[in-house]
């Protein structure tokens, strides 16, 4: 099996210490350069008001296959996480579409380093990918899901 990069993410994340916990969160702006070679794949991508983006967490740790969540005093399986360490380093943000020039997209709720590499690029739809009754059971213990929003908006991301 072999991924092939499609391209690179600009952010203002230099640091994965800078990085918001959850992308959709931020108001920062981020750029996506699409190699040239594949921006034929971006037509009509304008049309769209928000978009998957997957790319690859350089950074993660491959060997970690317990995290313990913020918020959360208990370990949980990586595959029970949203934790950025997990054998195959993909991530999966959403992001609001700004601007599509060319090879370039400018995007806002970003959680990439920057010079992270750009894996996939898909159209989010709220009728297909939204599902209002899902849920994380452990989450919802003992009033976490509330003090965890109320935190995010001003938490970075650490190294769990």
């Amino acid at each position: 099996m072999a991924l092939v990069p499609i391209g690179v993410i600009h952010s203002p994340y230099k640091r994965r210490e800078d990085i918001p916990r959850q992308g959709r969160l931020s108001r920062e702006i981020c750029e996506i350069e699409v190699f040239p070679e594949y921006a034929p794949g971006l037509k009509d991508i304008e049309q769209c008001s928000h978009l998957f983006v997957l790319f690859w967490l350089h950074l993660g740790d491959r060997s970690r296959l317990l995290a313990t969540p913020p918020h959360d005093r208990k370990e949980h399986g990586v595959f029970a996480t949203r934790s950025p360490s997990r054998p195959n380093l993909i991530a999966l943000d959403i992001v609001e579409l700004l601007e599509a020039k060319g090879n370039r997209l400018t995007v806002r709720g970003m959680d990439a380093l920057d010079g992270s590499i750009l894996l996939d690029i898909k159209p989010y739809s709220a009728e297909m990918d939204s599902i209002p009754e899902a849920r994380i059971a452990w989450q919802a213990d003992g009033g976490m899901i509330e003090q965890r929003a109320q935190d995010l908006k001003k938490e970075p991301m650490n190294s769990k």
